[in-house]
C-alpha cells in the first residue's frame, strides 16, 4: 500500500510575495447555490481542492453540466437539466459541507433525498439546525437508517431565530427562502465573509437580501433567478496560513489580494504579538516579524471573532514565542487533536477540558512524524516543521489537499523547505 507525507525541515526567515487563491469555504455554497438557477453560471477565481472537486461531482450527478479549466480558476455550470433531487450516501460523505445542497434542492424541488455529510471528525455538527428551520418551513422529514428525506407540499415564508449563528444553518435558509415568497427573517444569522459572498452572488442571481440589526437577514422571496458570473472571495484562512508562516520563520511576507477588512481581530493578534502588520493598496497586507514575539491569548468565536479554523495556527505561533497564554475555543469541541502531536515535537501545551489549552513558549521544536486530523491541523503541524530542529514527516496529507491549493508550492517559493514524499 502506498503512503504519502508531507517532509518539511527547518528553514530560514520566509520572504516574498505570494497570491492567496479564492477561498473553499465561500466557493461550496456558491457552486450549490447554482441549482437555484437554469442556465449557465461562470465561478472564477474557484481554488482547485478535492473538497471542491466533490462539490461539481455533486452538481454533476443531480444532472449539471460542468466545464473545468481548474488551472484558470474557472468553472462554467449549466444547471439547465438538474432533475434529481436524491444524493447517494458515497456523495455526501465526501465532504460535510454537502449538506448546504438541502436548501437549493428544497427551493427547486420541494423535496430533497440526502445522507448525513462526512469530513472532519472536529466534534458533533449537529445537522438539528437545518432540519428544524426546514421544519419550519413547511418540510416533513422521515429518517431512513442515514439518510434523510425532505418533502413539502409548499414552502411558506418564516422569522427564523438560531439558538446559535451557524454558517450552514445561515446559508441553507439562505438559499431555500429566496424563491418563497413573502418575506423571511434569519435572526442571529451567522454574517461570516463566507456569507456574505453568498449573499453576493444570490443578490446578483435577483435575489432581495438585506442586512439588519441585530445581526438579522431579511429575504423577500422572488420568482426566479439567473444565471451569473461571479468571482469567489480570497481565502482569508489561507492569508492567516501564510501570514503565521511568515510570523514564525522571522519572516518578511507581501499578500497583495489578501482580505484585511476580513480578519481584523486576526490581525489586531499578531500585532499584539509584536509582528509589525502593514496594510498597503487594495488590501494587500505585509508581515514583518518580531525577533522576540510575546504569547498572547486568544479565543475564537463566531465572526466578526477569530475564527476557530485559525486557532491551530495561533496555536503554533504562541508555542515559539515568549510567555505563556491561554487558547480559549468555543466553536467546536475536539479542536485540539494536534495538540498531542505540537506536545511530541517539544510544544509545552496542556489542554484543559474540550474548549481551553494553556501554551507556553519555548525557544525551540525538534521534528517529529506526526499525523494531521483536519485540514487546519496539517497546515499547523507543517508550520511547526518549518521551525523544528530537523526534519518532521506529517502524514494525513488528504486533509492538507481538500483544504489547500498549492500552499506547499507557495511556501517554496518564499523560502521553506517542503516536499510531498510517496513510499511503499
Amino acid at each position: 500500500m502506498q503512503h504519502e507525507y508531507i517532509l518539511v525541515k527547518k528553514s530560514g526567515p520566509l520572504q516574498g510575495q505570494v497570491t492567496v487563491s479564492g477561498a473553499k469555504n465561500a466557493a461550496l455554497p456558491i457552486l450549490a447555490s447554482l441549482v437555484l438557477t437554469s442556465g449557465v453560471s461562470v465561478l472564477k477565481n474557484v481554488p482547485h481542492l478535492t473538497d471542491i472537486e466533490s462539490m461539481v461531482g455533486l452538481l454533476e450527478s443531480l444532472g449539471a453540466v460542468i466545464t473545468k479549466d481548474y488551472a484558470a480558476g474557472i468553472l462554467v455550470v449549466d444547471t439547465t437539466n438538474i432533475h434529481r433531487w436524491k444524493i447517494s450516501e458515497e456523495m455526501m460523505q465526501k465532504t460535510r459541507a454537502s449538506i448546504v445542497i438541502l436548501g437549493p434542492l428544497m427551493a427547486r424541488f420541494q423535496k430533497a433525498d440526502v445522507a448525513f455529510p462526512g469530513g472532519d471528525m472536529i466534534g458533533a455538527r449537529p445537522i438539528d439546525y437545518h432540519l428544524k428551520n426546514f421544519k419550519k418551513m413547511g418540510a416533513e422529514i422521515t429518517e431512513q437508517g442515514n439518510v434523510i428525506c425532505l418533502h413539502a407540499q409548499k414552502l411558506t415564508a418564516q422569522r427564523f431565530v438560531l439558538d446559535y449563528p451557524s454558517v450552514g444553518a445561515t446559508q441553507n435558509i439562505l438559499m431555500a427562502a429566496v424563491l418563497i415568497p413573502g418575506t423571511s427573517y434569519i435572526v442571529n444569522a451567522a454574517i461570516e465573509p463566507e456569507v456574505m459572498d453568498l449573499i453576493g452572488i444570490l443578490t446578483k442571481m435577483g435575489a432581495q437580501i438585506s442586512l439588519e440589526y441585530p445581526a438579522a437577514l431579511k429575504i423577500v422571496g422572488v420568482e426566479k433567478l439567473q444565471p451569473v458570473e461571479y468571482s469567489i472571495m480570497t481565502d482569508r484562512l489561507e492569508v492567516g496560513s501564510l501570514l503565521i508562516a511568515a510570523a514564525i520563520t522571522g519572516g518578511n511576507v507581501y499578500l497583495p489580494n489578501a482580505c484585511a477588512d476580513d480578519m481584523e481581530l486576526f490581525l489586531m493578534k499578531l500585532e499584539e504579538m509584536g509582528h509589525q502588520i502593514i496594510h498597503e493598496a487594495a488590501g494587500g497586507i505585509r508581515l514583518i516579524a518580531s525577533k522576540n514575539p510575546q504569547a498572547v491569548s486568544f479565543k475564537t468565536a463566531p465572526y466578526p471573532g477569530i475564527a476557530t479554523d485559525l486557532q491551530p495556527l495561533l496555536m503554533i505561533a504562541q508555542a515559539v514565542s515568549q510567555g505563556k497564554c491561554e487558547a480559549i475555543e468555543t466553536v467546536f469541541e475536539n479542536r485540539f487533536l494536534h495538540v498531542p502531536y505540537l506536545q511530541l515535537m517539544g510544544a509545552q501545551m496542556q489542554v484543559l477540558g474540550s474548549h481551553k489549552a494553556v501554551v507556553t513558549g519555548v525557544k525551540k521544536l525538534q521534528g517529529a512524524v506526526v499525523v494531521a486530523t483536519d485540514i487546519r491541523a496539517s497546515c499547523a503541524l507543517v508550520l511547526a516543521g518549518l521551525v523544528a530542529e530537523g526534519s518532521t514527516m506529517v502524514y494525513g496529507v488528504s486533509h492538507w489537499r481538500r483544504g489547500y491549493e498549492d500552499l506547499d508550492e507557495k511556501l517554496r517559493s518564499l523560502g521553506a523547505h517542503i516536499e510531498f514524499v510517496k513510499h511503499l
